[in-house]
């Protein structure tokens, strides 16, 4: 790998760390199609959050600015002809544990859409966050993540710079520590033990039932970023498509995809929501379904989504602010 000198000559801003600017291998052709091609990338120099965006940081934002999250919000029957008026209540995707083995072919076995869930309630029992403020705040769309990014003066990741920096250095290795996913039987991420959906092996007992764990309960890569994989998926800011675009022999520069999802929406619908890439895999993920708890491994999500799993880290590009 080739790391320039950091463009950053002042101390990171407060929770956040210097991720140094450089060409690596970006994706991989050892899992899922949507990795490849393995291509070169070059990204500039940047500041990171080093660890997902919390409930506490994300209350702060919805009391100063009043802000509504999608998930919050009344729907438009307009645009679900064909749901009974009764249904359309604001709520989320909510995770449920299934009793034994399942076709993992249907997500419809450990997923629904429960009224009321949103980053307040994700769970949509009228749980509240209590005691939890340190963990990273979920049931967030890209519109939410994207406001709280502008709030706080930052912006989302590119799929790129998200990669760059989770990988912290470690050029091609399979997970952020390392090729070991256990190295000496050591938990190294909030993921799936046993056999999804419905066998669940904890890590602790206070973390008997899945779910999100607190912010640096696991070790940092070597850049010093915190939950990097596990835990939450992440947003980022580029659109996404089912490969990597091959540039060639010459890198790229943090590549922005501009295509849009399929047609979502009632049969013969012609509206269109733009899929996002998130990074990073999630409490969820288990190597039974989805071992995408790695740097290189990638989702398509819906702008429009939010789920118990799926949260956000912001950035801050400083080398574009001295230039402005």
């Amino acid at each position: 790998m080739s790391i320039s000198t950091p463009p950053m000559t002042a101390t990171p801003p407060k929770g956040m760390v210097s991720i140094p600017g450089g060409t690596f291998l970006m994706g991989s052709a050892d899992f899922y199609p949507e990795e490849r091609p393995v291509h070169p990338v070059t990204v500039d120099g940047f500041w990171m959050d080093e660890h997902p965006v919390t409930v506490g940081a994300f209350r702060r934002f919805a009391k100063a600015t009043g802000y509504v999250t999608v998930a919050e919000r009344e729907l438009e029957p307009a645009a679900y002809p064909d749901a009974v008026p009764a249904d359309l209540v604001p709520g989320a995707l909510v995770f449920r544990m299934a009793a034994g083995p399942v076709d993992l072919g249907d997500w419809r076995q450990w997923w629904e859409y429960v009224p009321d869930a949103c980053w307040r309630r994700p769970r949509g029992d009228g749980r509240s966050l209590h005691g939890q403020e340190l963990h990273p705040v979920t049931q967030v769309s890209f519109e939410d993540a994207t406001a709280y990014a502008t709030w706080a003066g930052k912006t989302l990741p590119t799929e790129a710079e998200w990669e760059f920096a989770a990988r912290g250095g470690l050029e091609g290795a399979t997970f952020p520590w390392g090729e070991e996913f256990s190295p000496k039987g050591r938990r190294m991420a909030n993921t799936w033990h046993g056999s999804f959906p419905w066998q669940y092996l904890p890590a602790s007992k206070a973390n008997l039932f899945p779910g999100t764990t607190a912010v640096r309960t696991y070790p940092p890569n070597n850049y010093g970023l915190y939950d990097i994989v596990g835990n939450v998926w992440e947003w980022t800011s580029d659109h996404y498509t089912t490969r990597h675009r091959d540039p060639g022999p010459k890198p790229c520069c943090a590549p922005r995809n501009p295509h849009v999802g399929e047609p979502v929406g009632a049969e013969g619908s012609t509206g269109r929501v733009a899929l996002r890439v998130t990074k990073g895999g999630s409490h969820l993920c288990s190597p039974n379904y989805c071992l995408r708890y790695r740097p290189a491994a990638r989702q398509g999500q819906s702008e429009d989504t939010a789920t118990c799993h799926l949260g956000f880290r912001c950035i801050l590009r400083p080398r574009l602010q001295e230039r402005a």
